[in-house]
């Protein structure tokens, strides 16, 4: 398994962690996702095989943005 933190700008409360949580659970290979509105950051724990720009798409798809 491949552990990642992610910046991610845009969230300002709890329902906004709830919303990129539910985004990425709903992915594929996501074994684990815990996200930080104080911290602007998303750890998040993927399976083998799981493809990072997946993972960036659905927290930009959920209306947040990733910092490279």
């Amino acid at each position: 398994m491949d552990r990642k933190t992610i910046s991610v700008t845009g969230m300002s409360c709890n329902g906004c962690e709830q919303n990129v949580e539910t985004a990425l659970r709903n992915l594929d290979g996501v074994n684990r996702v815990e996200a930080d509105h104080e911290a602007d950051t998303v750890d998040v724990v993927l399976e083998e095989g799981a493809s990072n720009d997946d993972v960036n798409a659905a927290i930009e798809q959920a209306g947040y943005d990733v910092v490279a």
